[in-house]
């Protein structure tokens, strides 16, 4: 049984943590300050811009459309954010990589 299978409100977790609608995550990504960060995965494009480009893909997707590697990824995400919220910098955090790298995979830690 696979991590999302065993979670079945990761739809819920992913659309509260997930903070940034498609339209607003893909101007995002293409900025300089989204390509600056992560963590390269050999191909010049980091793990978080491509998970981002994938997130915005399942928000075009309605619940019932999910597949099962949509549902897994969408745990991916949840555990990135949580584990990467907690991490924040004391000063100057609107302009730091911690939060382009948490607004590559969706989650924008400044908005309400």
């Amino acid at each position: 049984m696979s991590k999302a299978e065993q979670n079945p409100d990761i739809y819920a977790e992913f659309k509260q943590q997930v903070n940034m609608t498609a339209r607003e995550l893909e101007k995002w990504l293409t900025t300089e300050e989204s390509k600056s960060v992560g963590q390269d995965d050999g191909d010049g494009e980091s793990i978080g811009h491509k998970s981002g480009q994938r997130i915005v893909q399942i928000l075009g997707k309605k619940k019932a459309e999910l597949t099962p590697d949509d549902k897994a990824h969408m745990h991916k995400v949840h555990s990135y954010i949580s584990r990467h919220t907690a991490q924040g910098p004391q000063t100057d955090k609107e302009h730091s990589r911690w939060r382009y790298s948490l607004m590559n995979w969706g989650h924008d830690p400044l908005k309400k």
